[in-house]
């Protein structure tokens, strides 16, 4: 609870609306116990006292009765009013439409229909006729504003519940013995409630609007009880010669309505687990750029060269160093393997690379990315557009996710090449097709008109590289891009990029966890840890000869064909949280090779002619003989 209200406070106008919500739901409830007039005796010969006048703060209406009184009770009773009709609409609409979606099929047919056919009728027409065959009566007002409401948390509800329905955990239920009863109460309701809870806190101040709406009408709160709708109900014939009794409750309604609305909107990011760190925050067109400091001098090496990158997340009070100082560079006609687990920031320096990675909460606090000499960072957008996909392109991870579902896989690659320069339509479809052949897809005068959903897994990632080289780039960045294939999709998407690298010339970046990928395309390896690089060399130096003890450790995890009886390895402890780095070495923590003398000050990237290590005693020295082995940071403390 306490996390909710902290989540709570983070959207300022939520909490303003929670405060103001809050003192007036304190002062309707303190209302019988408040010194106040009778709010129904009337005295003619007092009438339309003005505000601040003796004895009524508010002034007084057309029969002479205290305003104010009449204000405090009549907020109270048309709070308790919504609340109730919102608490009934949304119990009635949930237990339906989770009926409707949980039993499918001829139930939910037959209720669907229903709920249709009640909200093909305006909804204030229909709670005008059920007042109608009802009678006038606050009562009826609230079973009008129930029944016309019930329909929209039905539909909700139903819609949430016919995906949860098919979810794992619920077949696992039914497969435990459990009756639907239980299933229903037990698995699917709790997956509900949060949208329920929303759904209730964006419409109370609605439900208190259509209240206040029938009792101005005279169909709702009846004289002389007083509800906000009534007061201005019986004030509209003095608007303007007495303009004070329809503005104070007027304004009231107007207060509570914002606040409510202002508190749901407050609830529904606290209670969406996507909107609790701000992820879905409209991101920037570019990265944020804060450098301090002037970024080094281009050294001329590789057509990419990654200067002292520092890309940090900026999530409220907290820091997190994703980049912490990297340092690459990549030749034409190269393959540089970026490797290391997962947070270590591998696919964060790609994307810095071309200012991709959002912000908020992203910001580049340093370093350079230089393309042909040329600084990338805090480049204008149009630049950075104009290069994006022309000279540098990306093949992403997940290709269903990257390709867009309701366009066909020709027409997206045929929009990628048009973003950079004029197309034709005959032009633009033999110039897909040509794509899709280079990647090797059969048939592709038929697969160009396919959804991605109609492909495999390994023919959408062989579109996505194609709409890579769509605008032949010089350089292409695939980040993880056969994680999620079998090994023979695996092995067939390797040797197709290292076909075109040869054939085209392209430098690769090629981002994995796997050294069997490594060793397979790449010429160099850098390894990544806690946001750095810690050793970089040819791939056969570092792959025959590591010198880094993680990178000995993260080779030991890696099972080997026909070496059934070697023990297989595994690293000890978890990565530090890059907004807590412990001094010195970041990997001392888990290191079987820790000295005191690794945790004290800064450990340089050090080596020569492209063979460098981040370590004070790599695994091909020994420690020196007077090294006192260090205790562990928990063993310490």
């Amino acid at each position: 609870m306490t996390a909710f209200f902290r989540l709570l406070a983070r959207n300022r106008l939520a909490l303003a609306g929670l405060i103001v919500m809050t003192v007036v739901v304190i002062l309707a409830l303190l209302t019988p116990l408040l010194p106040l007039a009778d709010p129904d005796v009337t005295d003619t010969g007092n009438r339309f006292q003005p505000p601040f006048s003796e004895g009524a703060l508010l002034g007084t209406d057309h029969l002479g009765r205290d305003l104010l009184s009449r204000l405090m009770w009549g907020t109270r009773l048309s709070l308790a009013v919504g609340f109730a009709a919102a608490i009934a609409a949304a119990t009635i609409g949930a237990a339906i439409g989770i009926i409707a979606g949980f039993y499918g099929g001829r139930t939910d047919n037959i209720i669907m229909r229903g709920v249709d056919m009640l909200m093909a009728f305006p909804y204030i027409l229909l709670a005008l006729a059920i007042v109608a065959a009802l009678g006038p009566g606050l009562l009826n007002a609230l079973i009008a504003v129930a029944a016309v409401n019930v329909p929209f948390f039905a539909r909700n509800i139903r819609g949430i519940t016919v995906g949860i329905a098919h979810k794992e955990f619920v077949d696992a239920a039914r497969l435990a013995g459990l009756s639907n009863a239980r299933i229903i109460l037990t698995e699917i309701l709790p997956n509900v409630v949060p949208v329920i809870v929303i759904a209730m806190s964006t419409t109370i101040g609605w439900m208190i609007l259509e209240t206040a709406g029938l009792s101005f009408l005279g169909l709702g709160s009846q004289p002389p009880q007083a509800d906000l709708g009534s007061m201005l109900g019986e004030a509209r014939s003095a608007l303007i010669t007495n303009p004070h009794t329809s503005i104070v409750p007027g304004v009231m309604i107007l207060i509570i309505v914002m606040s409510i609305n202002l508190l749901g909107d407050g609830i529904r990011d606290a209670l969406d687990p996507r909107l609790k760190s701000g992820a879905l925050s409209r991101p920037m067109a570019a990265t944020n750029v804060d450098r301090k400091e002037t970024p080094p001098a281009a050294t001329g090496r590789g057509l990419l060269e990654v200067q002292a990158l520092e890309t940090q997340f900026h999530v409220k009070n907290r820091v997190y160093k994703a980049v912490g100082g990297v340092d690459l560079h990549v030749e034409p006609g190269e393959c540089l393997g970026i490797i290391g687990e997962s947070g270590s920031g591998k696919s964060v320096t790609a994307l810095s690379v071309m200012g991709l990675v959002a912000s908020p909460p992203g910001v580049i606090t340093g370093g350079a990315v230089r393309y042909e000499g040329e600084d990338l960072v805090g480049a204008p957008y149009r630049k950075l557009r104009s290069m994006r996909g022309k000279n540098v392109a990306y093949i992403f991870q997940d290709p269903l996710a990257t390709l867009h579902p309701l366009y066909k896989v020709g027409d997206q690659l045929i929009e990628a090449i048009r973003s950079h320069r004029p197309i034709g339509k005959d032009e633009g479809r033999k110039t897909a097709i040509e794509l899709l052949k280079s990647v090797r897809i059969p048939n592709p005068e038929k697969r160009i008109s396919d959804y991605p959903h109609e492909l495999s897994g390994g023919m959408r990632q062989r579109v996505g590289i194609a709409m890579a080289l769509a605008n032949e780039p010089d350089i292409i960045i695939a980040d993880e891009p056969t994680t999620a294939l079998d090994v023979t999709v695996q092995a067939q998407i390797l040797s197709l990029l290292d076909d075109l690298r040869r054939s085209r010339g392209l430098a690769i970046v090629f981002i994995t966890h796997d050294f069997g990928v490594v060793a397979q395309l790449c010429d160099r390896v850098a390894v990544m840890y806690a946001g750095r690089i810690i050793e970089e060399g040819t791939t056969a130096e570092v792959l025959e000869n590591p010198m880094h003890p993680y990178t000995a450790r993260l080779m030991a995890c890696v099972p080997e064909l026909g070496e059934g009886k070697r023990r297989l390895e595994a690293i000890r402890g978890l990565p530090p949280v890059v907004d807590k780095l412990p001094p010195g070495c970041a990997f001392a923590d888990r290191c079987e090779r820790v000295q005191d003398v690794c945790r004290q000050g800064e450990i340089p990237l050090e080596g020569e002619e492209g063979r460098a290590v981040r370590c004070l005693f790599p695994v091909t020295e020994p420690p020196p003989a007077d090294a006192k082995p260090a205790q562990s940071q928990e063993a310490a403390e």
